[in-house]
């Protein structure tokens, strides 16, 4: 009988569980953590790329991506799983551009994510996405910053982590967050946060991580790796 619930994606557990979506947040606990945290003048997101072998091209290995020019999202799990619904997230932005002549706003591409991912939850012959995004981004309702699950739901959070450790890291984030923090001490807060990740012997790499700090300034939302240095 457990089996039987083990294998299928559409059937509950006498406990209540889907296990198949349980098992996808699995994959996730395994996946480099993200930090996104909310600050006085945008939002900066921190990815560790964890780079384990020394013939890695860390530029080749991606963790944020631009989805329009107010809206970033990070990954933390099967970035290829990630890779999908980004593709699908640039076409429900370039779309509603196209249709509205107005960018998206965040929650409504949140909620149109969330309705895929959750859409394989319920589907045979079909699996699951292994993995969790932070949607982050400015409109004309403020800056918001979303996590989608892999079953679909969505949470909107001020400061937000996915991927290994995650209660860890929000543990310390809640302990710490304040409001209106500048992008220096929101930047620094993101960058204790993946230190806990991290064993005592091990250093977080400015070559290995991606910052994208989201302003009202669009053009300027990669963060020179030497601004990453000398705030390391």
């Amino acid at each position: 009988m457990a089996q039987a619930y083990d294998r299928s994606i559409t059937v509950f557990s006498p406990e209540g569980h889907l296990y198949q979506v349980d098992y996808a947040s699995k994959i996730i606990e395994k996946g480099s953590p993200a930090v996104a945290i909310s600050y006085k003048d945008g939002i900066v997101v921190v990815a560790d790329k964890k780079i384990y072998s020394s013939l890695i091209v860390p530029k080749s290995v991606e963790k944020v991506f631009k989805i329009d020019q107010h809206i970033w999202i990070a990954c933390s799990g099967l970035i290829g799983d990630g890779r999908r619904l980004v593709d699908f997230a640039r076409q429900a932005a370039q779309e509603n551009k196209t249709y509205y002549d107005d960018p998206i706003e965040v929650e409504t591409l949140v909620k149109k994510i969330a309705n895929v991912v959750q859409y394989f939850t319920q589907y045979g012959g079909a699996r699951p996405f292994g993995v969790s995004l932070i949607i982050s981004g400015i409109d004309s309702l403020g800056k918001h910053v979303f996590e989608i699950e892999p079953s679909g739901a969505t949470t909107e959070y001020r400061a937000l982590s996915i991927g290994q450790n995650k209660n860890k890291l929000m543990d310390f984030l809640e302990r710490k967050y304040k409001e209106n923090l500048t992008f220096e001490n929101a930047f620094n807060l993101a960058i204790k946060a993946l230190n806990l990740n991290l064993s005592s012997k091990e250093k977080l790499n400015p070559e290995h991580l991606e910052v994208i700090n989201i302003n009202k300034d669009i053009n300027k939302c990669n963060v020179p790796i030497e601004l990453i240095k000398k705030n390391l």
